[in-house]
């Protein structure tokens, strides 16, 4: 991450700062570049020329053209970056997400359009480690969907067919207490689906919390793992999974709150959202939490026909 001297540091101050297109355009390839050296996102080259009249560089390698949007999630997108950057700025920072009808009315958008971005965004904000958490661990798993109360009658009926999380999708978290949280969609809670994500998340000899499911039963042999039974209580100790309770409670204040109607299908999106915006909770600010955001943007491409299921989407199938 980059921090650029005289950058915002509020709302008001970004608005105010990206709408001057020069200082928004070297801006921009600061936190596309870092290092100061612009390479050519489809050969790599060095050696190129900047056309400052367009913005763009003319590689001496490739022999191609290409600006700042390539190689990006922006790549092929119209708007300005001084929208994108506002987009992001709000997506990153508002403590409860911010819905696709407010980006279409604050950046002047279509509906449409602002929710073609948020999701451009949720995939910049995609963590990927392979490193499996230590120390004290919490798993829990969590339902997602309609509350029955707020639907149609009609609606309702159609819906809602049975019990518990029967017609709802199942979400799995695991934090590392005073670290990160990582979440995913389930297909079931069932032992298998649930043992095989701890395994590959959590190292071996971890203190593992959980509740009382019996899909955790067994693990006692590669963790300590400890139960709380939430009929009885829920903290004894250091035993208790309050942290991903706190989570849970945040993604579906955001959920149900401001975006209201999430369709399954990119649920793990509204996930990656959310687990950004936790994991940088306590040592970012607002603008250093905004520039870390805008740093994961190059090397991914989320185009409309992935995103409508038209083309399949490789996270999809996690």
């Amino acid at each position: 991450m980059c921090t650029i001297t005289d950058s915002p540091k509020t709302l008001k101050e970004a608005i105010e700062y990206f709408a001057d297109p020069e200082r928004c355009f070297q801006y921009a390839v600061k936190l596309r570049w870092p290092d100061g050296k612009v390479s050519c996102p489809r050969c790599g080259s060095y050696q190129h020329s900047f056309i400052s009249t367009r913005r763009l560089w003319f590689c001496k390698n490739c022999k191609r053209q290409f600006t700042m949007k390539v190689g990006t999630i922006f790549e092929d997108s119209p708007l300005g970056m001084d929208k994108w950057m506002a987009a992001f700025w709000l997506l990153v920072n508002c403590k409860n997400g911010i819905s696709s009808y407010e980006v279409s009315r604050d950046l002047g958008v279509t509906q449409r359009t602002g929710w073609f971005m948020l999701h451009r965004i949720r995939l910049a904000l995609q963590s990927g480690s392979v490193i499996k958490m230590s120390g004290d661990v919490e798993v829990d798993e969590t339902f997602i969907g309609g509350k029955a109360r707020n639907m149609h009658l009609d609606k309702r009926e159609r819906r809602i067919t049975g019990t518990g999380g029967k017609d709802k999708t199942a979400v799995m978290g695991i934090l590392k207490r005073g670290g990160e949280v990582r979440t995913t969609v389930i297909p079931s809670r069932k032992r298998k689906v649930l043992q095989a994500k701890v395994k590959e998340q959590v190292a071996a000899g971890s203190a593992l919390y959980t509740d009382a499911l019996p899909s955790y039963d067994g693990l006692d042999g590669g963790y300590m793992h400890q139960i709380i039974d939430h009929a009885v209580a829920y903290v004894h100790g250091k035993v208790h999974t309050n942290g991903l309770e706190n989570f849970w409670s945040l993604l579906k204040r955001g959920l149900n709150g401001t975006y209201v109607s999430v369709e399954p299908f990119h649920l793990f999106r509204y996930l990656d959202e959310q687990a950004f915006r936790y994991n940088s909770r306590k040592h970012f600010d607002d603008r250093e939490r905004f520039e870390l955001a805008m740093g994961l943007a190059s090397g991914r491409r989320l185009t409309f026909k992935q995103l409508t299921g038209k083309i399949n989407d490789p996270r999809q199938a996690n």
